[in-house]
């Protein structure tokens, strides 16, 4: 074998195991980060529902929103390439999509975080860039909102 050879072939097998290490290193810390941020939203519920039996009369309402754009790591890029030869689902970015709406509903949350229920909660999802030709989806962003409510208190 030619030392081209290997260097044709070695340089891209160390990216690709670059970007599974360091792809799963970040996508796992924040799907920490998610989980103690809901935590601490667990008593806050979000509603797809316009109306429901209110706890107490609405004392004000106000929008809420959240965006969060998640770029595709090279290690997801490489093995979705082999499934849409194959064809079936793609697992490598349904983890990209929940961390993304996830993290979009917290950032909702946390614009209005002293709102006591956020109804007609609604996620967009929309892909911002694409890789070169048609390889698959580079970027994507989803968009949280809702109306945020705030309950009259009894004295």
């Amino acid at each position: 074998m030619s030392i081209e050879l290997i260097i044709g072939l070695g340089v891209p097998l160390v990216l690709v195991i670059i970007g599974k290490i360091v792809g799963s290193t970040i996508e796992r810390r924040h799907f920490e980060s998610i989980a103690e941020r809901e935590a601490r939203f667990s008593n806050q519920p979000a509603f797809t529902t316009k109306q429901f039996a209110e706890p107490a009369p609405i004392r004000s309402a106000e929008l809420a929103s959240g965006s969060v754009v998640v770029s595709v790591d090279h290690f997801k890029r490489f093995v979705s390439g082999f499934r849409m030869l194959l064809g079936g689902e793609v697992r490598s970015y349904a983890t990209l999509i929940d961390r993304a709406r996830r993290e979009a509903v917290l950032r909702m949350k946390e614009s209005r975080p002293d709102a006591d229920a956020y109804i007609n909660t609604r996620l967009e999802t929309s892909t911002i860039s694409s890789t070169s030709g048609d390889e698959g989806m580079g970027t994507i962003e989803v968009l949280a909102y809702g109306t945020a409510v705030h309950y009259d208190r009894a004295p």
